[in-house]
């Protein structure tokens, strides 16, 4: 007991020592801190670099509206595919598996060039046709929208990634909702709660806590995914970026700012996802 003792001593002394802390320090994050502030200081007092950060910020506007915009799709899809899947209805349980796994298994540039050049042209050619045909059998205004529906290459894209990761965040919400105890639904039952209450008061709210984290980590990587947007010729920063080293041969500045446009985003909403995280564990200790 003894020996034990004096070894936790020495451990815990060792820990709080100097040498302990300085080779936990982050010295990675030190050193992105110093290029960061360098390239900073470059925006503001070098030309060169001043004119590619005001060209990509429109790029840098556009991407935050398109990874926005498709995740709140994306979670409204993938929840209602998780419920899908944990359906007794063998129907949707099987389209919902179905629509995960074939997902899941096609690289996401895949799918956003196959719904831009495939399913959309097709989709569109079909209201086009549907409105030409009404509008001469006299049932449609020859001004009417249908004849000369059109998709915007950017609701293309916020589309296709949307149903990417809609299936990503369905395995997320499924393993959360799954994680619940079984008790809490026979609690519900119990107290009169129909099972669509019971999901809604009971189920959701916890499930949302436990998958709160990994849905931040999943929007953090459609913030970097939205960069394959650029294959058709969407305006975003990876797409801005070639186009400005396209015309000025500056390739090293260009390409280093729009990686640092990206790498600034993800980590700042890496921090948020970290404190949220801690912020849930003190709850948990708390309760």
């Amino acid at each position: 007991m003894t020996a034990a003792r004096a070894e936790r001593r020495t451990g815990q002394a060792f820990q709080g020592s100097i040498s302990y802390q300085l080779s936990r320090f982050p010295w990675w994050a030190l050193f992105v801190l110093m290029v960061g502030l360098l390239l900073v200081y470059n925006f503001f007092t070098n030309e060169t670099y001043t004119n590619i950060f005001n060209f990509l910020v429109r790029g840098v506007l556009l991407t935050i509206q398109i990874t926005i915009t498709a995740y709140l799709f994306a979670l409204i899809l993938g929840l209602t595919t998780a419920l899908m899947q944990l359906s007794s209805n063998i129907v949707f349980r099987n389209i919902a598996q179905l629509y995960v796994q074939v997902v899941r298994g096609v690289p996401i540039i895949v799918q956003i060039t196959y719904w831009v050049i495939v399913i959309f042209p097709f989709f569109v050619d079909q209201v086009n046709a549907l409105g030409v045909s009404l509008a001469e059998s006299g049932r449609l205004a020859p001004d009417n929208w249908m004849i000369d529906f059109r998709v915007a290459q950017v609701t293309r894209g916020v589309i296709a990634l949307a149903f990417s990761y809609g299936a990503f965040s369905s395995e997320i919400f499924r393993a959360g909702i799954q994680s619940i105890e079984k008790g809490q639904v026979e609690a519900g039952k119990a107290i009169g709660l129909t099972w669509f209450q019971s999901f809604r008061y009971v189920i959701l709210p916890q499930a949302l806590r436990r998958v709160l984290p990994p849905l931040g980590n999943d929007f953090i990587a459609m913030l970097k995914e939205s960069s394959l947007l650029s294959v058709i010729g969407i305006n975003e920063i990876t797409l801005q970026s070639k186009q400005y080293a396209a015309r000025s041969f500056l390739f090293l500045e260009t390409y280093t700012t729009g990686a640092f446009l990206y790498l600034s985003m993800t980590l700042l909403l890496s921090m948020g996802v970290r404190l949220m995280e801690r912020r849930m564990k003190s709850d948990i200790r708390n309760e």
